[in-house]
């Protein structure tokens, strides 16, 4: 068993649209660390997901749903720590707004 320390998401601007943000692909997967910065003038949400394997972004996997950020907030996700992503499952967001909220995330994959 090998398990290395990744950034499963790179610092990005998350999508007014639901999109896999990471997937497990032959490894699992276990977060320890999720980040979401409001970098806009006006408060802004976002969802997260935990998808298992062939499944959808949907309303029985949502973690955190449209959490709100004020302006200049930064969010750390208590609530996704420690969890883990079977090989094929993945995360998905959907943010709120466009062009207000930047996501980032570290973890550990096992193979």
């Amino acid at each position: 068993m090998t398990v290395s320390a990744k950034n499963i998401i790179p610092g990005k601007i998350a999508e007014d649209s639901t999109t896999t943000q990471y997937t497990a692909n032959n490894v699992t997967a276990i977060i320890d660390k999720f980040t979401a910065t409001n970098f806009d003038t006006a408060a802004a949400t976002i969802t997260v997901h935990l998808v298992a394997p062939a499944g959808s972004a949907s309303n029985a996997n949502i973690v955190t749903k449209a959490k709100t950020l004020q302006p200049s907030e930064v969010y750390t996700f208590p609530e996704l720590v420690g969890h883990v992503i079977p090989a094929g499952g993945f995360i998905s967001t959907v943010a709120g707004t466009a062009l207000a909220i930047s996501i980032r995330a570290s973890g550990r994959e096992v193979s």
